[in-house]
């Protein structure tokens, strides 16, 4: 393997002002001492209940019990924090102020605005009287159909206090979608809105939400926010109340119910593509133990600091950036397109909100990448000290640009994680340089390894992404499954005890990581695993192509590896094209990476929350049935299948 080159050193200043530097000294005081990252990192992963004690009592943790046990068990039955009681909601207001806003908000339809602790904590204490006085108490449900604007904040904090438990999807997702994911849960409440607003084009979704209301039946109050209308009556849905009816008043004194450490928080879903989503549920003490550590130690968020993250509230990077309330950090929202009117469109934001930490996806910082934009010569990014990108592994030719075209000095954290866990196994280090195509670390406490075939941990080789150790993050169970029957088979099946995510990865001798791409997408070609990544990654070179997607059909002892190639806009499908297409892949990876045909498609289909759909593409180009794997509902575009459904005959004809 090639040494990867380093891009960025963090200065002597950088470090000694981390929280990391900060809880370090805090360690060394309390007599434990480590010889750099990498000697903290197996501490926490060799002594778990030392390590999340620590975590605990390092950011004063609020038990209104006593904790009896910190953990019991193994994976996947692992217990945390036995005997204490909690709420996530009351870490968050412990850090009201008014030296600075709770929150900037900007959209598509909305100048930036600042909104004060006080009007969050306002808000948050007039749903509360709401929910309260229609009997909704701990353990309810309440299912949200916004998008990210103030008012999802203002009801996930209003549930949470309660002990309510807080779901929500993005207004994009279609009826069925969003009626597979709540009606597993049953909620008692539906916040939504009227429409929403995205790429310059309105979008009316009260059908959408009048057909969700009228097929789960659990639902009997709905709240209703004016966003297209402000006019909007609430009788166009049936039995609905205005958010202004129910959050109106002079609120009164917050309240926050102290509920055991693994009483749910919030349920997530997993993508839906195939089959029901997997409602993954999380905990309060979890889910604060883990964002308490992670914003702290791998995003180095300071209080005051403006933390951005773009998402929608179907997307877990929501329910992440809510996080960095807990550490007193200003959040940004913004509701709309990412390339609307332009790609700049977020880097003007950077620099209107004084943005600290920029977060966004690998495609969108490969598109910038594409469009040869500079928004380091355009904004004026002088408050921005770290960008960091997930959703997909980020080539090394990605770096680049964000060096040459952001900014020089930046911290750059490209990181990984999933609905799972709500948070990052890996991801930034302030203390360590930033390689080249590399994410700097395994995060503290995930006890992550790469294992082989036989199911050993190796080094500097590709292998499968595990976990070992417990952490307090991990589910504490799907929605309606008895024995957590799903949840071992998502994790546990191939190893026992053992956490299988599902991506190739290799570690190298330093502690860094390079992710390939999923392990259930690979690329088997002639017995040697080729990560989709790898393609992906030589393809971006080609100023001509906007997009790609490669599968693997192996059926029958044949082998067969399509291409799929989107075009630039003016750009011609030429055989020049083809030819150079192949040798990059063959100069660039190897042989085996040329693909035995390229062809043009109009569009990648994606999922909602932004993933390639190389699995379900797979399996319709096997011959079998596109409504046995694939919930069109769940997609954002879905007539990207056509295309493919078409070519599935003349394949399976072609494979026999």
């Amino acid at each position: 393997m090639a040494e990867a080159q380093p891009l960025w050193h963090p200065t002597q200043k950088f470090i000694e002002e981390s929280r990391l530097h900060a809880f370090r000294r805090w360690l060394s005081e309390k007599g434990l001492h480590f010889d750099g990252y990498e000697s903290l990192w197996q501490w926490s992963v060799d002594n778990p209940v030392d390590f999340w004690q620590a975590i605990w009592e390092y950011f004063q943790v609020i038990d209104h019990a006593q904790t009896t046990e910190v953990m019991s068990g193994t994976m996947p039955d692992a217990k945390w924090f036995t005997g204490s009681a909690l709420n996530y909601a009351e870490h968050v207001f412990r850090n009201a102020t008014d030296a600075y806003p709770a929150i900037l908000f900007y959209s598509e339809r909305h100048p930036l605005t600042e909104i004060s602790w006080t009007k969050v904590a306002h808000q948050v204490s007039c749903l509360q009287r709401y929910l309260s006085s229609i009997g909704i108490g701990t353990g309810d449900r309440i299912a949200a159909y916004v998008p990210n604007i103030p008012e999802a904040t203002y009801g996930f904090l209003a549930a949470a206090s309660l002990g309510a438990i807080w779901s929500s999807c993005s207004p994009d997702f279609g009826a069925e979608s969003v009626i597979d994911r709540f009606q597993q849960i049953e909620p008692s409440v539906l916040i939504c809105v009227d429409g929403y607003q995205y790429g310059g084009k309105q979008f009316n979704k009260v059908p959408v939400v009048t057909e969700i209301v009228a097929r789960i039946p659990s639902i009997t109050h709905v709240i209703l926010i004016p966003y297209l209308d402000e006019h909007i009556s609430s009788e166009v849905i049936p039995g609905a109340e205005l958010w202004k009816t129910t959050c109106k008043g002079e609120g009164g004194k917050l309240e926050f119910k102290a509920i055991p450490f693994d009483h749910p928080l919030w349920v997530l879903y997993s993508s839906g593509t195939t089959g029901v989503p997997k409602a993954i549920t999380h905990g309060h003490g979890g889910m604060l133990l883990e964002h308490l550590k992670y914003h702290a130690f791998h995003n180095d968020v300071h209080p005051g600091e403006c933390f951005f993250w773009f998402s929608t509230t179907g997307w877990m990077m929501w329910n992440f950036v809510q996080a960095a309330l807990l550490h007193g950090a200003t959040i940004v929202l913004y509701d709309g397109s990412p390339g609307y009117p332009d790609l700049d469109v977020l880097w003007r934001l950077a620099q209107d909100a004084g943005l600290h930490h920029f977060g966004t996806s690998a495609p969108f910082l490969i598109a910038c990448m594409k469009e040869d934009s500079n928004p380091g010569s355009k904004f004026d990014l002088s408050r921005l000290r770290s960008v960091s990108s997930t959703g997909a592994p980020l080539p090394p030719e990605a770096f680049d640009w964000v060096y040459s075209n952001v900014k020089h000095h930046i911290w750059l954290c490209s990181m990984s994680g999933g609905t799972d866990v709500c948070t990052a196994f890996v991801g930034g280090c302030p203390e360590k340089p930033v390689m080249r195509g590399e994410i700097q670390c395994r995060a503290l406490g995930c006890g992550l390894h790469s294992f082989n075939e036989q199911g050993q941990p190796v080094i500097d080789e590709v292998g499968e992404m595990v976990i070992t150790t417990p952490m307090p993050c991990m589910p504490v169970f799907f929605w309606n499954d008895p024995n957590k029957k799903k949840y071992r088979n998502s994790y546990f099946a191939t190893y026992p005890r053992v956490w299988r995510h599902g991506d190739w990865v290799r570690i190298t001798k330093a502690g860094g990581l390079v992710i390939s791409g999923r392990s259930d997408t690979t690329l088997n070609r002639q017995g040697v695993r080729i990560g989709t990544a790898e393609i992906y990654r030589a393809l971006d070179g080609l100023a001509e192509i906007e997009d790609a997607l490669i599968v693997h059909l192996d059926q029958q002892g044949k082998d067969y590896m399509p291409l799929f190639v989107v075009l630039k806009k003016g750009t011609s499908f030429t055989p020049d094209l083809q030819r150079r297409i192949k040798e990059t892949l063959r100069n660039t990876c190897s042989p085996r990476h040329v693909p035995d045909a390229i062809i043009e498609i109009p569009e990648v289909p994606y999922t909602i929350s932004g993933k390639k759909m190389e699995a379900p593409v797979k399996k319709i180009l096997s011959g079998q049935p596109v409504e046995a794997v694939v919930s069109k509902d769940a997609m954002k575009n879905p007539d990207a299948l056509k295309v493919f459904i078409a070519l599935a005959e003349i394949l399976t004809d072609k494979l026999q």
